[in-house]
């Protein structure tokens, strides 16, 4: 268990983020602080929704900063906490050296891939598209993306030899999370008491992956079927797996939801037609062709 005379600030802001901040707790690690993003309107209403971050630290009475600009503002308002750590676990903002520089003790990140591989915004999604493995490191940020320094780091979930064993992005995401958290809730301790030596990462084996767009969840089924089924299973929650497909002389999107692989072929197993709900995919064929 951490000492209560070393607190860390954490930056935070989506359900991975409160994934990792359940390990902590359960093993004692309180932040002193969460910082997270704005408050963004979703759903068709647009209702003002504040990230799951902090609604996680609002239930816990622990201090919530919500920053518009990582500017001068905010490096003063961090600095009244005095804290000598700062945490990362997608936050959702490339945080600038005048606020890196601030602990005394550096800032530790949470990253849900295998460093130097899958750097970047999307490497749960680019792992399930293009990996058969994937893993965590917790690491020490420099000024480039995702290149500093592993304090450690865990092969976790392997799909090498069954393609069938590849999880959704939601689901690979909640494992991640729980194996980062239970992993980090280790380091930090170690790493305050100077137990931990920080290891450079091979730059040349560095590979990275993009920000994901609506276009990429578009599916070819000119493509490989392996193609295909990991778009299925990677974009899961978005931008969603989809197709076009005439239904009554109209060209309408259609999103898979499920599909599975038998002889060697993408089987499509449920769907959501637009403007309708979700179906078994021989339903939506069926009324199609009527």
């Amino acid at each position: 268990m951490m000492n209560n005379q070393t607190p860390f600030i954490f930056f935070g802001t989506p359900a991975f983020a409160v994934g990792i901040l359940d390990e902590l707790e359960k093993n004692g690690l309180i932040p002193s602080l969460v910082v997270t993003g704005l408050d963004k309107p979703k759903g068709r209403k647009l209702i003002l929704t504040k990230p799951e971050a902090k609604v996680w630290a609002e239930k816990r009475n622990i201090p919530v900063l919500q920053l518009e600009k990582l500017d001068d503002d905010a490096v003063e308002k961090l600095k009244i906490y005095n804290s000598p750590l700062f945490v990362v676990a997608a936050y959702g903002k490339l945080i600038p050296n005048r606020i890196l520089e601030l602990p005394k003790l550096g800032t530790i990140n949470v990253h849900p891939s295998l460093l130097p591989k899958l750097r970047g915004a999307s490497p749960l999604q680019s792992a399930i598209l293009s990996e058969n493995k994937t893993g965590v490191s917790i690491m020490l940020i420099d000024d480039e993306m995702d290149h500093g320094p592993i304090l450690a780091q865990e092969e976790s979930i392997s799909w090498e030899n069954n393609l069938l064993n590849l999880p959704k992005s939601s689901v690979l995401q909640d494992m991640l999370a729980k194996i980062g958290g239970r992993m980090l809730s280790e380091v930090i301790p170690k790493y305050v008491r100077n137990e931990i030596v920080p290891v450079v990462q091979n730059h040349v084996q560095a590979t990275y992956t993009k920000k994901i767009s609506k276009d990429d969840g578009l599916l070819n089924f000119e493509d490989n079927m392996e193609s295909n089924y990991r778009k299925i299973k990677a974009f899961d929650v978005w931008p969603r797996a989809y197709f076009f497909q005439e239904c009554h002389e109209k060209q309408i999107r259609v999103i898979v939801t499920d599909a599975t692989i038998k002889n060697n072929e993408l089987v499509l197993m449920k769907v959501i037609p637009e403007g309708g709900k979700e179906m078994p995919y021989e339903e939506f064929l069926h009324k199609c062709n009527k």
